[in-house]
């Protein structure tokens, strides 16, 4: 089946079909490849692209600003606090106002209905970076890694989600392994249970899929696991809870131990980073002065041979360069 992706937008997995996805996935692999050869591209020559961030940002910045020069496009950069963006202007006008202006507009903030509002207004394709239901373009990334090192296709592949299971990361690696028929578990307390609504439309497109979507505090979710994933505890605007959620995941930290109960070998290990694996950052250390060890990985599995968190990060810039091209050019 021909696949054009041409004028869309990127805000969540669940948008898409296994075939647009794989397109993308294999596109991300041809401009990886374009790249290591030394050969820049001009797929992206002439447009103008917005980088709109609400959220501060390494790897997804990174990789939109890096990726967009490296087809030929002109990248503007509008940070936290930097603009009138839903302060002075509404989200709308400002999307009618960014739509004159660029050829695609990246956002990473909060709301997805944010995201939402600026694909139906500007009227040019919208990326979603980040928000606090989603994470596509990390997922695209997720599934390159789990191909380059899983010698098995992702039918096959069960992904385990440990600790804070209602974030945005287990949504939307919940959306993807639904679109790809993936088996996905969510490993976490009941306390924190993912959203009833995120969890219903992931199971309502496995059905189509074949997919497997659970979530549970029982360590019998592990067993099969063929990846187990971990996201920091407290996500970005949730420092306060710390102490709550040290109390809370302690028991889900991610250790060699867990991975035994696997019964898998050669289980890999992804994070989509920042991670806390040591007492290497200043917050690390200021929380565990106050007692607080806020580690969620320990350094053994993120440092050791099952890890593939630095790959997992560099496909970032293949495969958002890839979702740029596939709807802009």
């Amino acid at each position: 089946m021909s696949v054009n992706l041409k004028g869309r937008s990127f805000l969540t997995l669940a948008d898409f079909t296994e075939e647009e996805v794989r397109y993308l996935l294999d596109l991300a692999k041809e401009l990886k490849t374009k790249r290591r050869a030394g050969v820049r591209g001009n797929l992206l020559a002439g447009k103008d692209i917005l980088l709109l961030f609400e959220k501060t940002s390494t790897r997804t910045r990174s990789s939109f600003e890096l990726g967009a020069a490296e087809e030929g496009a002109i990248v503007t950069y509008v940070g936290p606090g930097t603009s009138q963006f839903g302060k002075k202007e509404s989200v709308r006008d400002s999307a009618k106002v960014f739509g004159r202006f660029y050829d695609g507009i990246e956002y990473r903030g909060f709301s997805q209905k944010i995201v939402e509002e600026l694909a139906v207004y500007s009227g040019v394709p919208v990326w979603n970076g980040l928000t606090d239901e989603d994470h596509p373009t990390q997922i695209l990334s997720d599934l390159m890694t789990i191909e380059e090192h899983l010698d098995k296709p992702l039918k096959d592949v069960k992904v385990v989600f440990v600790g804070d299971i209602r974030n945005n990361m287990t949504y939307a690696w919940m959306y993807g392994a639904a679109v790809m028929g993936m088996r996905f578990a969510a490993y976490g307390p009941k306390t924190l249970a993912p959203d009833p609504e995120a969890l219903m439309r992931a199971k309502a497109i496995a059905d189509k899929t074949g997919a497997s979507i659970e979530w549970g505090d029982d360590e019998a979710q592990l067993l099969g696991a063929d990846v187990i994933y971990t996201d920091i505890w407290a996500s970005m605007g949730e420092e306060e809870k710390i102490p709550e959620r040290v109390a809370l995941l302690t028991p889900y930290r991610v250790t060699e131990e867990m991975f035994a109960k696997t019964g898998n070998p050669k289980a890999l290990f992804l994070h989509c980073l920042p991670a806390f694996h040591d007492f290497g950052t200043k917050l690390a250390r200021e929380q565990m002065a106050r007692g607080l060890d806020i580690r969620e990985v320990a350094e053994e599995v993120f440092s050791g041979p099952r890890s593939v968190v630095f790959d997992e990060a560099e496909n970032r810039l293949h495969t958002i360069k890839a979702v740029m091209v596939a709807t802009l050019s």
